[in-house]
């Protein structure tokens, strides 16, 4: 690649996934197979790496970067060079006097360079230099906006593939919970002390729930799909992935009030941070064009050699001979007339400013209220936690009470498949508490901003 002589390939991250993982250690995007189990950290690092979304936005900021260096390069001369060799050839025909013709065939060889060094402009070099760099600005943080959103996406995905495999072995525990309670249904009408609607009843029970545990195999199957598509993976890839931990306490790390959150993010959320740079680089845009309509100062110069053969007079032999021409000196363009277009330009310019503020005001909006959305959401998440918690510990209690209940001949059998029920249910909804809070956790950190490697290893420990 060619020499980067205004440094702009600094600013550019030096893989999709740098701003968010500068500072791990080892090889940043090089993978070896999937790890067994898959931790989150790898999913996550695998993801920002490879997913389509976070390399085009880093290439977006390489093409930025680029247009920075154009811009840069309009404040040097531009030098021309040119060399030409051709076969000239000359024939004059004199009608009634052929002493007059002449043919003469020759090689010629011209060499020439240009100089044009643009003085003054009138801020015209400069409007452009801001505007490609608040484009290189606006780029960076929207490719730190989509990589908060591709981390966010990732996680939760993960969170639902665990959370479906906590189904499914719920689900399969309670199959085998009602293939219990049809056993000893059975058992009973068998001894003659239960009506045979006790088997039918429970052998229904133990049909739904190996029919629930056949969907959440697909369910499973299909969580595993789109957290291996997330990592740019074939969704039919084999992936393994560690159990929901039971014995997740939810803590309050964000005890900030609603508002303060909301504020913080307006300010420093990079979705918000790309608008306000779009804006500046419209206003630099019109700033730009204005300043195209005015006049230029530019130093120019020349030099051209070339070996012309030259003759006499008309029908005289031609002679060896090498021309040179030369000169330097200032030039002032002034447009005098554009048949308008300027002006219209000009409008164009300052109408695509007042969109990008308004743009701006919008993302301001849905950057708050995506806030208030998951601050509220955390909260209620919280709260889940410890609902099912006791939930699952009342659902127990009962189911136990009902089973010894059946089994020593004094309960019946609805309400034993009642309290298997309810422990199914209370089963699933504890995991899916347990995920919930894992992603909404996170999900508030992307809206707010400040998602980053610290909150996986914080909630992976709590």
């Amino acid at each position: 690649m060619a020499f980067d002589v205004f440094g702009t390939s600094d600013a550019v991250p030096r893989t999709p996934a740098a701003l968010l993982l500068a500072a791990n250690a080892g090889s940043p995007c090089q993978f070896g197979p999937l790890g067994t189990p898959l931790m989150l950290e790898e999913a996550v690092d695998r993801t920002l790496c490879e997913h389509p979304k976070t390399r085009e936005a880093w290439a977006n900021v390489k093409v930025q970067a680029a247009t920075v260096g154009i811009a840069k390069a309009a404040y040097l001369p531009s030098v021309t060079g040119a060399w030409q060799d051709v076969r000239d050839n000359q024939v004059t025909d004199v009608t009634g006097h052929p002493a007059l013709s002449s043919a003469n065939r020759s090689m010629i060889q011209t060499e020439s360079v240009s100089l044009n060094w643009v003085l003054f402009d009138f801020g015209g070099r400069n409007a452009a230099l801001r505007n490609a760099q608040q484009l290189l600005a606006a780029a960076r943080a929207n490719q730190d906006a989509i990589l908060q959103e591709v981390f966010a996406t990732v996680a939760t995905d993960y969170y639902a593939a665990q959370a479906a495999a906590g189904k499914l072995a719920a689900a399969r525990e309670t199959e085998q919970i009602a293939h219990d309670s049809f056993v000893a249904a059975s058992a009973r009408v068998r001894n003659g002390v239960a009506a045979i609607t006790d088997q039918l009843q429970a052998q229904t029970s133990y049909a739904q729930a190996t029919y629930n545990r056949a969907k959440a195999e697909g369910d499973l199957s299909t969580a595993l799909g789109t957290l291996a598509s997330d990592m740019n993976l074939s969704p039919a890839e084999p992936i393994a992935i560690p159990g929901v931990a039971a014995g997740v306490s939810a803590d309050q790390d964000f005890i900030d009030s609603a508002a303060a959150l909301i504020d913080e993010a307006e300010r420093t959320h990079p979705s918000v941070a790309a608008a306000r740079a779009q804006l500046e680089a419209a206003v630099a845009k019109e700033d730009q064009i204005r300043a195209e309509g005015l006049p230029t100062i530019s130093l120019v110069g020349k030099y051209s050699r070339n070996n012309q053969p030259a003759a006499l007079g008309l029908g005289e032999p031609p002679f060896p001979a090498t021309g040179h021409d030369w000169y330097i000196g200032v030039q002032i363009q002034i447009p005098l007339f554009e048949g308008f277009g300027r002006t219209y330009q000009i409008r164009e310019a300052h109408a695509q400013a007042e969109v990008q503020q308004y743009t701006l005001d919008e993302a301001r909006r849905q950057v708050g209220l995506d806030v208030w959305k998951s601050y509220q959401a955390l909260q209620t998440d919280t709260r889940n936690v410890a609902n099912t918690a006791a939930l699952l510990q009342i659902a127990e209690q009962s189911f136990n009470a009902a089973k010894h209940r059946y089994t020593a001949g004094v309960g019946n059998i609805l309400e034993l498949l009642n309290a298997q029920s309810s422990l199914a249910d209370a089963a699933r909804q504890r995991i899916q508490a347990l995920t919930d809070w894992r992603a909404a956790r996170l999900q508030l950190a992307a809206k707010i901003g400040r998602l980053g490697i610290p909150d996986l290893h914080r909630i992976s420990t709590e």
